[in-house]
């Protein structure tokens, strides 16, 4: 009786299977076509909306890992500037101290550093207890801390070389965030996440930071679910961003900075206004968004464009550095 029960779920299964995939694409088109104008109706007046009322982070607690270069520390002067306080985390004290130095000069009155490593578990518990103990509260947490890397997937000496990249990029955020979620809901915070177009667009030399980058991206999307209304999730997707961290790999290799790549200051001014008018996505340059369209409608373009990219281009230089 079991077998036979278990059969007939199985034909149910597989006919329920059978009619979506009949039906529910013709049903999509339909429901895109007459629902999609009033949805952009929609967007342009929320988009309205947010730009007229932008978030005062004034007295506004706020840590930032990765905050001692790059767009983390960028980020937190653009903070400064409006009176937040702000708890800095990075493994570089002394750069921290310049960073917090200069933070006050810009306006903040109320500024900690503290030292430590995101992939560390019982690190990322001291960077929330600290804070809160110093603070009394967290309304943002921006995490920002993340490695770079180019490299072939196969000249790696060996594979386990991969891992202290998902280690920072990947289990350093969601540590954090584990630990920042309770203080997070009393405030009704933002968590802002530093992920990378990487993890929508397949680039060549980038494979596990991608990946690494993509992880980011579909667990905060989750996240997101889970967590609201109580806290806001907002998602950075930058381009290339000419850091002290991107630029010198692509110098070492190529001899200059990538021409596409766009200034830090600017990339952090306008990661701050999306945090403050609340955006969901905050993709920087905004024109790479276009090129994501384009790969979701057109993968094989996209594939090919990044392939000839690749041998044409990046390959002959990246060997010829070796």
């Amino acid at each position: 009786r079991y077998i036979v029960v278990l059969v007939l779920q199985t034909n149910n299964m597989d006919m329920l299977n059978t009619i979506l995939n009949l039906f529910l694409p013709p049903l999509t088109i339909i429901f895109l076509f007459l629902f999609y104008p009033y949805y952009l109706l929609i967007k342009f007046v929320v988009c309205l909306y947010k730009h007229l009322c932008l978030e005062n982070v004034s007295g506004k607690v706020t840590l930032i890992t990765g905050a001692s270069s790059g767009i983390g520390e960028h980020v937190a002067y653009e903070y400064a500037k409006k009176g937040a306080y702000l708890a800095l985390v990075d493994r570089l004290e002394d750069r921290l101290e310049m960073v917090a130095e200069t933070s006050r000069k810009l306006g903040s009155s109320n500024v900690i550093i503290i030292p430590g490593d995101v992939a560390n578990v019982d690190d990322c518990k001291k960077f929330i207890n600290e804070t809160i103990h110093h603070f009394g509260k967290l309304d943002h947490l921006i995490n920002n801390a993340g490695v770079f890397q180019t490299v072939l997937f196969e000249d790696l000496t060996q594979v386990q070389d991969a891992n202290h990249i998902m280690d920072i990029n990947f289990w350093g955020t969601t540590y954090i965030t584990y630990f920042a979620i309770p203080h997070l809901r009393k405030s009704n915070g933002k968590i802002i996440v530093n992920t990378s177009n990487s993890a929508n667009i397949p680039l060549p030399l980038s494979s596990v930071y991608s990946a690494s980058k993509a992880a980011l991206l579909r667990f905060f999307e989750t996240l997101r679910v889970e967590l609201s209304p109580d806290i806001k999730i907002i998602i950075i997707l930058p381009g290339f961003i000419a850091t002290n961290m991107t630029s010198p790999h692509f110098i070492e290799k190529y001899g200059s900075d990538f021409i596409l790549s766009e200034s830090v200051k600017k990339c952090a001014k306008a990661i701050f206004r999306g945090i403050a008018r609340g955006e969901t996505y905050i993709e920087e340059p905004s024109w790479t968004k276009w090129i994501v369209l384009v790969k979701n409608l057109c993968p094989e373009f996209v594939e090919y464009s990044l392939k000839y990219l690749f041998y044409r281009y990046l390959k002959p230089s990246y060997f010829k550095s070796e």
